[in-house]
């Protein structure tokens, strides 16, 4: 009887893809995930080919239509410069995201090895990257930020680089969570003792099967560097005006909470409807992988 090692290497990928359709077909079925996948697509389409979502000039100013209310010409209304409000949320998406994804792949990056690190070695360490993963998690996050942006200067990647470090413990601590608990199941050592490598065993089968509750928690710190990096772009830390950015674009509009809200309001709520639809997405994820 043909093994799966017999089957020519065409159909491979084809298995592969039939899997994953496979896992693939309950999510689809759920309007609420589908409507938070095409949001978050749509800000990365955004952040990558704003010209796509909008006509107009995002610093193009025209005083005679400033702070013009929400309309079928202006979707979100005009700023107080006269610049078309959702225009500007488009072109902010590609500083934010950018930003945001900056952040999130530099403590993925730092937190995956460390976690592997203290988890797969062990001993010493273990003991050390903990406890300084521990400092750090004492720290709170958005003082952690300001210090390191006051520290190394303004700008979308000070901003990225301080956020990013804020979120190196999580990733950290739910890798070697996940580290320790694999390496001891009975396939991982059946390969020890065939004579696998620490190696080898670490990237066949040890990083494989710890990467999903890592990914899980990927998705919901994107939201969460949005926030955080909207954050300090409002205190006044991130891209200098004019550049469109979520963050500056709420605070532009604070001096007309009264008289036009909506500079302030709408793309303030764009943003929590983008990290909104990142938590279900990753929430859904995680019940699937129960």
């Amino acid at each position: 009887m043909p093994t799966l090692l017999d089957t020519p290497l065409p159909w491979r990928p084809r298995r592969r893809l039939a899997r994953l359709g496979d896992a693939l077909t309950p999510l689809l079925r759920r309007p609420g995930f589908v409507l938070a996948v095409a949001l978050v697509l749509f800000a990365l389409l955004a952040a990558l080919a704003p010209g796509l979502f909008s006509h107009f000039d995002p610093y193009a100013t025209q005083p005679a239509q400033m702070l013009q209310a929400p309309g079928a010409q202006h979707w979100f209304g005009t700023d107080e410069l006269g610049r078309d409000l959702y225009t500007r949320v488009v072109y902010g998406a590609r500083l934010s995201m950018l930003a945001a994804l900056g952040a999130v792949g530099l403590a993925l990056l730092c937190g995956l090895g460390l976690g592997i690190l203290s988890g797969f070695i062990g001993g010493r360490l273990d003991a050390a990257i903990m406890r300084l993963v521990d400092v750090l998690l004492a720290l709170p996050g958005l003082l952690l930020a300001l210090a390191i942006v006051t520290a190394i200067g303004f700008g979308t990647l000070p901003v990225a680089i301080a956020v990013g470090v804020g979120i190196i413990p999580g990733f950290a601590r739910t890798t070697r969570a996940e580290v320790l608990r694999v390496k001891t199941l009975p396939y991982v050592e059946a390969a020890r003792l065939a004579g696998a490598s620490w190696g080898s065993t670490l990237l066949r089968h040890v990083l494989p099967n710890a990467w999903g509750p890592v990914a899980v928690l990927a998705t919901l710190d994107v939201g969460a560097a949005i926030l955080a990096t909207a954050g300090l772009s409002f205190l006044g830390f991130g891209a200098e005006p004019p550049a469109a950015e979520w963050g500056t674009l709420i605070a532009n509009g604070r001096q007309f909470l009264i008289t036009a809200p909506w500079v302030s309001l709408l793309p303030g709520l764009f943003v929590v409807l983008v990290v909104f639809s990142l938590n279900h997405i990753a929430r859904t994820l995680e019940e699937t992988q129960r």
